[in-house]
């Protein structure tokens, strides 16, 4: 699969490169500022189509699901069943603000964000997570454990 070339641009870890260049592959997220997991099954959204749909269609994410949209600065929840809760990144994993529980038929946005984790309702609150706490993604397949 060739990536845009501004997919690169977002790379900054030698995993994100690994994630984004095989994007049809799960992810597990750390949060590295809190030791925390925010997904360990998450999927990868960075062409047209997939970003379009997001996760409609679906009855809930379960625990550990999620998905990664990027880029991305806003995004909705109309015509969703269940709620979400919103992880908005810089190009730097960086978190710049967090949403809990959207519930369906809603709109969220952070202009200065690039791109947005999509979490379970509770995953936020779970992991602790707030905005300036450092987020890291690795494939799946070379996932490991918070320290």
């Amino acid at each position: 699969m060739h990536l845009p070339k501004w997919l690169g641009l977002l790379s900054r870890s030698e995993n994100a490169k690994r994630v984004l260049a095989n994007s049809t592959s799960r992810m597990q997220i750390l949060n590295r500022t809190r030791n925390t997991e925010l997904a360990n099954k998450a999927e990868i959204a960075c062409s047209g189509a997939k970003r379009t749909k997001g996760l409609l269609g679906r009855k809930g994410l379960a625990a550990g699901e999620g998905m990664w949209i990027v880029p991305c600065e806003s995004v909705h929840t109309f015509g969703m069943q269940f709620s979400i809760d919103l992880v908005y990144l810089d190009r730097r994993y960086r978190v710049k603000k967090v949403k809990n529980a959207v519930p369906p038929w809603r709109i969220s946005a952070c202009f200065t964000a690039h791109s947005i984790l999509e979490l379970p309702a509770g995953a936020i609150r779970d992991s602790q997570t707030r905005p300036g706490d450092l987020i890291e993604l690795i494939p799946a397949e070379s996932a490991t454990k918070p320290d």
